[in-house]
């Protein structure tokens, strides 16, 4: 076996090991996120059951982006099994919405805050300003990448 064979099996091998990790991690994500689909579901039931909807939309609401981002996770390993080649546009959008979901949490929780001291307050006036401007640096890459896709051998790294 010469050298280029030899390196073309190790290159084969690592493949292999690759696609078997995809699947694994996607078989992983895909149960968590049927999991968690149907514990929202049912926490739905109960919450509008015991007329208690209003009060757990926020955290009904936080579940269900948590399910979105495990899903938006599933297509990254769904793409990366296919392709071999990670896309960028994936993890901006779990970063996009990972941001609204804590900025739905702590905009549900500033009555709360406000209560606690002005401190704590500012500290959550403070962690919203960097939530927003992450969240505009988030969409604004986004419209980049989607305007100017990346091309070449550089993106299958």
């Amino acid at each position: 076996m010469d050298a280029q064979a030899w390196r073309e099996s190790i290159t084969q091998g690592f493949i292999r090991v690759e696609d078997v990790v995809y699947v694994g991690l996607g078989t992983l994500l895909g149960a968590i996120a049927l999991g968690l689909l149907v514990a929202v579901a049912v926490a739905f039931v109960q919450a509008l059951l015991g007329d208690a909807l209003p009060d757990r939309s926020v955290e009904l609401l936080d579940r269900i982006l948590l399910i979105l981002m495990i899903v938006e996770l599933l297509y990254t390993v769904q793409v990366s099994f296919h392709e071999h080649a990670l896309v960028p546009e994936p993890f901006l959008i779990v970063g996009l919405i990972a941001a609204v979901r804590r900025l739905l949490v702590l905009t549900a929780e500033f009555a709360r805050l406000l209560a606690k001291n002005e401190g704590v307050f500012q500290g959550a006036m403070l962690e919203l300003g960097l939530l927003t401007g992450m969240i505009v640096a988030l969409v604004v890459s986004l419209v980049v990448l989607r305007k100017y896709p990346p091309h070449g051998v550089a993106d299958r790294a």
